[in-house]
């Protein structure tokens, strides 16, 4: 038989912190008869209206008795301290975003002066239409452990409680989102403008610059110190025959004895490395009469 201790285990914490506020109350037996009205089914339907919560318990009448709870709604400026609060904090907004709710979320409203869950069950507005004058009667406690496991399906079902749906809420926090991200742009710009840094014209190609030259962008028209012209072939001694390295080409139908030991590859690379080496003297030489 499943203890009420491994039952409570098995929750969320925003289950198990209702079920820790229905174990609180001093009169035990009342809820008992409650939890075994819940168990047995006798709840025929739950809904939610608004922030209140209706329902219809089956009793020892042929007609279910009706049940209503509620808790105290926070108002718009409340709930608005709220959801600017969670849009402050990255890690809240993101899972609240993603349809999660985290774990320390009741932070959010002790931080501004508000409490998500009861501290009582006195806190708790119930009314049953049964003849019982005892509140809660069983009937009411039927629906508080129905509530327990809504919590655990739905934990957005907090928030509508207080007055606001999940739906509600998450639309005000991508509108807090969107106010700060805009702020911060427009910061960042009155920064950069607040610190004159020149605006690059597209049209110059610089910042005020007059327009390049780009037909003659590469071209010098004066005449260079010769000491500070320096013509030398690489360091490396590398050209770049070397750097593409053997070139494949197909092999030569000739008798093997008229080409010795050359192959069709050789004789390329040979015939490309004399006629780099005589451009590479031209050229050398055109530069060093230049001006």
């Amino acid at each position: 038989m499943t203890t009420n201790q491994s039952f409570q285990a098995s929750r969320e914490w925003w289950s198990q912190r209702w079920l820790d506020l229905l174990d609180s109350y001093r009169f035990k037996k009342r809820l008992e008869r409650g939890r075994n009205y819940a168990r047995q089914g006798n709840i025929l339907n739950i809904k939610f209206e608004g922030s209140q919560v209706l329902a219809r318990v089956q009793g020892t009448d042929p007609e279910p008795y009706k049940v209503s709870l509620s808790l105290e709604k926070f108002d718009d400026e409340q709930w608005g301290y709220v959801v600017e609060t969670m849009s402050q904090k990255a890690v809240y907004a993101a899972k609240l975003l993603a349809g999660e709710m985290p774990q320390n979320i009741e932070e959010i409203f002790t931080a501004n002066g508000l409490s998500l869950f009861p501290f009582t069950l006195s806190e708790v507005k119930s009314h049953c239409s049964c003849p019982d004058k005892a509140n809660p009667c069983k009937h009411v406690a039927a629906v508080y452990y129905q509530l327990g496991d809504r919590f655990s399906e739905d934990p957005f079902v907090l928030f509508q409680l207080r007055g606001r749906t999940k739906d509600e809420v998450l639309t005000s926090l991508r509108e807090f989102r969107s106010k700060e991200e805009k702020s911060k742009v427009k910061s960042q710009k009155l920064k950069v403008k607040s610190q004159n840094f020149p605006i690059p014209d597209s049209r110059t190609g610089g910042f005020g610059n007059p327009p390049l030259p780009t037909p003659s962008f590469w071209q010098y028209n004066e005449s260079l110190d010769p000491s500070l012209v320096v013509i030398a072939p690489s360091l490396s001694g590398e050209t770049i025959l070397d750097v593409l390295g053997e070139i494949p080409v197909a092999e030569l139908e000739t008798d093997e004895a008229d080409r010795g030991d050359a192959t069709a590859s050789g004789i390329v690379q040979k015939y490309l490395t004399d006629i780099y080496q005589q451009a590479s003297q031209q050229a050398a030489i055109a530069a060093m009469s230049t001006g």
